[in-house]
């Protein structure tokens, strides 16, 4: 008689290689070639489970096509419905693209490390993003507006290329509403648009900061990013008050292919979101 065999359960802990099965709930279109996808876990027992902080990532698998890491956009303290706000540049994301409601994708998650939302408890809290760079701060800002009261002022300076590249337009109002302090620029605007026009840096001169007491994240091109952090230490802010979220080739999400190795860090563990005093000696060099 053949001995049974115990199969564990098939948990992301447990096999963290093997991505589960979740069913699109929502897709929202955001901008021009972005959309907000709201997943769930087929499995009631895990989608019961999950737990994502801000700032963290997942892998969503589609069969065929392959596997790629996707910020979580959604709200923390609803972790049965999953945001990913996707921008549809490469061959998986252009295969999600094609899925409908009721569709069903692989995820495996989260991964990553997260805002530092613990330091910035009692003070001012400067959000800097550009473009699709909101996607990965949008959680830190729902879960800040939870808890407002923990908090200084919070500033969200936020640009895209267009009026047309700008996301989650529909909540500025009620963010404004519950006290962040939102400046918004475009680099090419339109007849329709009033606000401010001119990179995004630049809105670091309609604001003023008490450097002592404001701590920084910021999320965006690598290029904006160098140039947040250049306004932000003329202001006087240490550096390692300073938050960057970095985005890089991540093909395992668990430190075993070396792809997002970035100096002695592999973004897929020790980041995305790192401290930029860590990683100063090499950040906005070529070859790392």
């Amino acid at each position: 008689m053949s001995q049974a065999i115990h199969i564990p359960a098939m948990t992301p802990a447990v096999l963290p290689m093997l991505p589960q099965p979740a069913v699109i709930r929502a897709i929202k279109p955001e901008s021009y070639g972005v959309a907000t996808y709201t997943l769930a876990f087929q499995d009631p027992a895990l989608a019961a489970a999950y737990r994502f902080l801000p700032g963290q990532f997942n892998m969503l698998y589609l069969p065929a096509f392959g596997e790629v890491a996707i910020s979580l956009s959604s709200d923390p303290a609803q972790p049965q419905a999953l945001g990913h706000s996707i921008r549809f540049g490469g061959s998986v994301t252009q295969g999600i693209g094609r899925l409908k409601v009721g569709d069903m994708l692989g995820l495996r998650g989260p991964y990553g490390s997260h805002w530092p939302l613990d330091l910035a408890a009692g003070k001012d809290v400067l959000m800097v993003a550009g473009g699709i760079g909101l996607a990965p701060l949008r959680p830190a800002l729902l879960t800040i507006l939870k808890e407002r009261s923990k908090y200084g002022r919070v500033l969200l300076l936020y640009g895209g290329r267009t009026p047309q590249d700008l996301l989650y337009t529909d909540e500025f109002e009620a963010w404004q509403k519950a006290g962040v302090e939102l400046h918004v620029s475009v680099d090419w605007a339109d007849e329709n648009w009033k606000g401010q026009v001119g990179v995004i840096p630049m809105l670091f001169y309609r604001i003023r900061l008490e450097y002592k007491k404001c701590l920084v994240l910021t999320c965006g091109p690598e290029i904006m990013m160098r140039f947040v952090i250049y306004e932000a230490l003329a202001r006087n802010i240490p550096r390692e008050s300073i938050y960057i979220s970095m985005e890089r080739n991540m093909k395992c999400a668990v430190g075993f292919c070396g792809h997002c190795q970035y100096g002695p860090n592999f973004i897929c563990q020790q980041g995305p979101i790192l401290n930029f005093a860590t990683v100063e000696p090499f950040f906005g060099k070529e070859s790392f």
